[in-house]
C-alpha cells in the first residue's frame, strides 16, 4: 500500500489580517465594521474611527487624520469562506483591530517593501486602506510603524505598529 508523498501546492506565506508571530506583544480591540457594503472592508486593511469613535471603524478617506487611525483589521478565523473562495467582512460585523503589534497587512499593487522601511496608509482612491512604503507625495498617512519584512504570497507583507506613546 502506498500513500501520497508529494503535494502540488504549498500554504501561502502570510495571510492578510493574521498575526505575524505568537509573541504576546500586541493589543487587539473589538470594533464594529461601519461600512454598508459587503467586503468594502477587508482583513489586513487599515481602519479609522467611524461616526462612533471607540465603537465602529471605516475604510479611510482623504479626510482621515492620524489621530483617527485605529489599526489593522484582523481575522479571528471564525468566518466562513464563500463558494467563490472569499472571506468577506460584512456590515455591522465585529472585527478585531490590531492597535499595536505585528501582523500580515494588505499592500498596494507594485509595492515591494523591505525590512525597516517606513509604513504609510493610503487614504485616497481605490487602494484606500492598503499599506505602502511610499508617502505618495504627501497624500498617504505616515504611521508609527515599519515594514517587518518583504512580500508574502500575494499582496501582503508583515508590518509592525509601534506601541503608542502615552503622553
Amino acid at each position: 500500500m502506498s500513500g501520497q508523498l508529494t503535494y502540488s501546492f504549498t500554504p501561502p506565506r502570510g495571510l492578510a489580517g493574521t498575526l505575524l508571530d505568537i509573541a504576546n506583544l500586541k493589543d487587539i480591540d473589538s470594533r464594529v465594521n461601519g461600512e454598508t457594503e459587503v467586503d468594502a472592508m477587508r482583513f489586513g486593511m487599515g481602519a479609522v474611527q467611524g461616526d462612533s469613535p471607540g465603537t465602529n471603524v471605516l475604510v479611510p478617506t482623504a479626510a482621515a487624520t492620524l489621530d483617527q487611525f485605529e489599526g489593522i483589521v484582523m481575522t479571528g478565523h471564525t468566518q466562513q469562506m464563500t463558494m467563490t473562495g472569499e472571506v468577506p467582512v460584512y456590515p455591522a460585523q465585529t472585527v478585531g483591530i490590531l492597535r499595536w503589534g505585528r501582523a500580515w497587512a494588505r499592500v498596494a499593487d507594485g509595492i515591494i517593501p523591505e525590512y525597516g522601511e517606513p509604513l504609510f496608509l493610503i487614504i485616497t482612491g481605490a487602494e484606500a486602506g492598503l499599506f505602502t512604503n511610499d508617502d505618495g507625495g504627501g497624500t498617504n498617512m505616515a504611521l508609527n510603524g515599519r515594514f517587518y519584512g518583504g512580500l508574502g504570497t500575494g499582496n501582503v507583507a508583515p508590518v509592525e505598529l509601534y506601541t503608542p506613546v502615552v503622553q
